[in-house]
């Protein structure tokens, strides 16, 4: 509110009124860099997290050309980080390394540590996932980069409202509405000695990295509440972390068929992720909707493109009725148990909702293989009908499943996994592809 009244004027001007909003400006600057753990100095505010990986990501690249276009990136980062990256491949001469990551959603600092070239300018990292909630071992790649003379930046966007980003990383940006502050305000740090050249048109705001008026009201809202939710961060961590894990470890008994992703242990403290099989997930979020629950999902069936989300692709886990439950500060016991009440019920409900196509309409004899029939059928159907007919074939025999749903892509292989049978491959089809399953047991 004090910014408001007193900090309207342009803190680049010298009469009294500018320097006033000069004063908020770098009291919010020191709060920031106290809270990231760096000078205040090497911080700039920008008019978003997606804006300061954009910025930071080119500035460091462009600083770096001599050295080669060569840029890093796991496969599970944010697509502001992705996007960035594909623009810098079609550029002259760019080229990029995704990095895989585990069935946990962590990638191995020795894969890091692999993809290094003497032509690499930048290698990028999130501190953990957005979807999943998985923490990445940002230290440990950090020494790998620093060793190789290659600058790392950190995405520490979901985290930093948590901690500080430990490690010798290079750059770090991050977005105040993911802490609790307003939209419209993210924040890029480039350390001293970094190679750096901003680009686009120079500007005189922001030692030249984000150009225009700074929305002052909101760089002191987004310092201020930095700092409110970091005082609180420890005692909240241990609180959500206690429901995160009772929503864990309850969800797979109460509801058949469901698969928990990423990291069971090295999570952020406010993130749960499960998928469940049979289930079109824009429906599930519907009905868990109208019973007042907002969740979200990144599961095909929520996209417009009917492609699964690209941190569960490169994670090989279930897509579908994907379910990401995001407890924000404050929640409670009676909350989770609700949802928890709530929840089986409503699975039930969508599955028996979805129904199913007779099993003579989807199968026909071929040779020694069961054929399923899902073309033109969109998830959960082509993982449904394979259940369906799996017990049909004998022990050794096999289920060919026709799908052109991109998801039947992951989400096959991932049945097999949960049901113990022998996912065999890929075949090519005359429409979409073919999915060979061999019963086990």
């Amino acid at each position: 509110m004090a910014s408001l009244d007193e900090g309207w004027a342009d803190p680049a001007r010298l009469y009294r009124e500018g320097r006033r909003a000069r004063l908020l400006l770098d009291a919010a600057r020191e709060a920031a860099a106290e809270a990231v753990g760096c000078r205040a100095d090497e911080l700039v505010f920008t008019p978003s997290g997606t804006r300061a990986v954009h910025s930071g990501m080119a500035g460091a690249l462009a600083g770096r050309r001599r050295v080669g276009r060569h840029l890093i990136v796991s496969a599970v980062e944010h697509s502001s980080v992705l996007h960035a990256a594909e623009a810098h491949e079609a550029a002259d001469g760019g080229s990029v390394t995704q990095v895989p990551v585990e069935r946990t959603g962590a990638v191995d600092p020795a894969a890091y540590a692999a993809a290094l070239r003497e032509d690499t300018a930048l290698a990028c990292l999130q501190s953990a996932n957005h979807e999943v909630g998985t923490e990445q071992p940002v230290a440990e790649v950090a020494r790998a980069c620093r060793a190789a003379g290659v600058p790392l930046l950190v995405d520490a966007a979901q985290s930093l409202g948590w901690g500080r980003v430990e490690g010798d990383w290079s750059l770090l940006t991050a977005g105040a509405h993911k802490w609790g502050g307003p939209s419209g305000v993210g924040l890029l740090v480039v350390r001293k000695g970094v190679r750096y050249a901003p680009q686009g048109p120079g500007d005189e705001r922001e030692s030249g990295r984000a150009p225009g008026f700074e929305n002052l009201p909101a760089i002191v809202a987004a310092a201020a509440s930095l700092r409110a939710v970091r005082a609180e961060a420890a005692a909240e961590a241990a609180r959500l972390r206690e429901l995160t894990e009772r929503i864990r470890s309850r969800v797979p008994g109460l509801v058949p068929d469901v698969e928990v992703v990423g990291d069971p242990s090295r999570r952020l403290p406010g993130i749960v992720t499960f998928s469940c099989l049979y289930v079109d997930g824009e429906t599930l979020l519907h009905e868990l909707d109208r019973a007042g629950f907002s969740v979200s999902s990144g599961s095909s069936c929520t996209s417009s493109t009917l492609t699964p989300s690209h941190v569960l692709r490169a994670m090989g886990v279930l897509s579908e009725g994907n379910v990401r439950v995001s407890l924000p500060p404050g929640t409670t016991a009676e909350d989770v148990e609700r949802f928890l009440e709530v929840l089986p019920g409503t699975v039930a409900a969508v599955r028996e909702k979805l129904g199913a196509p007779t099993a003579t309409e989807t199968v026909r004899a071929a040779g020694p293989d069961l054929v399923v029939d899902a073309l033109g059928r969109r998830c959960p159907v082509p993982v449904i009908e394979l259940a369906k007919v799996i017990g049909d074939v004998p022990v050794g025999g096999t289920v060919r499943v026709l799908s052109d749903d991109e998801a039947a892509r992951l989400d096959v292989p991932a049945w097999c996994e949960m049901r113990g049978q022998e996912y065999v491959g890929e075949e090519k089809a005359d429409r979409g592809s073919a999915y060979l399953v061999r019963r086990v047991s």
